[in-house]
């Protein structure tokens, strides 16, 4: 069992572990009980009452958060010569081709979001090995297969993410720093709660969002009212 820091017991006194609250005094708690030095994440950890084992249960897609995630994100495009242009333009931070598949081949994994176009999967499909564990891998459901790279790069860059159920039926994204205000970290966690709740499977029986948990980095997880995110 992991021993608990001061700053760690610190932070629980300040709230009732058992309680359920409402989003914005979720919010509110989460702020006030992160002990890092750093600017730290704001993350969401949402179980559903899915089976991932079943293709018609998976949850999966990409959400545009108003505010941004507040992280930096380092985007490669693997494209034709002939998008390479767009694809700078759009603020791609590496753009080519055989040379980054080589670089991945080698290991190389210095990168947030790759986004390719589906003439050249191909060529990035036997890549999905090192990608596919790291959750790098270009996929059209997330839009990160496109011709439209442009708007694919921007989108990123703007604050959209990509989520995706684990194997337990959780769904663990970051909507934001601690440096963030009260309500852009509410309006984060709305429109990704609120997108998942539009996502539920047509085959997934039973209470759906079962349960959600809103955290910063290394602080302890306040549950949230699942009521409280559609108001």
């Amino acid at each position: 069992m992991t021993k608990k820091t001061r700053k760690h017991t610190e932070a629980i006194d300040k709230y009732e572990r058992n309680n359920t609250y409402p989003l914005p005094e979720a919010v509110e708690i989460v702020k006030k009980i992160s002990y890092t030095k750093f600017d730290a994440s704001v993350d969401l950890d949402i179980r559903l009452g899915v089976d991932p084992r079943k293709a018609n249960q998976m949850v999966r897609g990409s959400v545009a958060l108003p505010h941004g995630t507040g992280k930096t994100i380092r985007v490669l495009v693997l494209c034709t010569p002939d998008k390479e242009e767009e694809a700078k333009a759009a603020g791609a931070d590496y753009v080519g081709l055989d040379e980054f598949i080589d670089k991945i081949k080698g290991g190389w994994t210095d990168i947030d979001v790759v986004i390719t176009m589906p003439s050249v999967m191909p060529k990035v499909g036997p890549l999905g090995r090192i990608l596919g564990p790291r959750g790098l891998m270009p996929n059209p459901k997330t839009g990160t297969v496109t011709m439209d790279i442009e708007k694919a790069v921007k989108d990123v860059k703007a604050g959209k993410i990509d989520f995706k159920v684990d194997k337990f039926g959780i769904i663990h994204a970051s909507i934001g720093k601690v440096s963030f205000d009260q309500q852009q970290l509410i309006d984060n966690a709305k429109e990704l709660l609120q997108t998942i709740i539009k996502m539920k499977p047509a085959a997934a029986k039973g209470t759906y969002m079962m349960s959600v948990f809103l955290s910063s980095t290394m602080s302890p997880g306040i549950k949230v009212e699942p009521k409280s995110i559609a108001s």
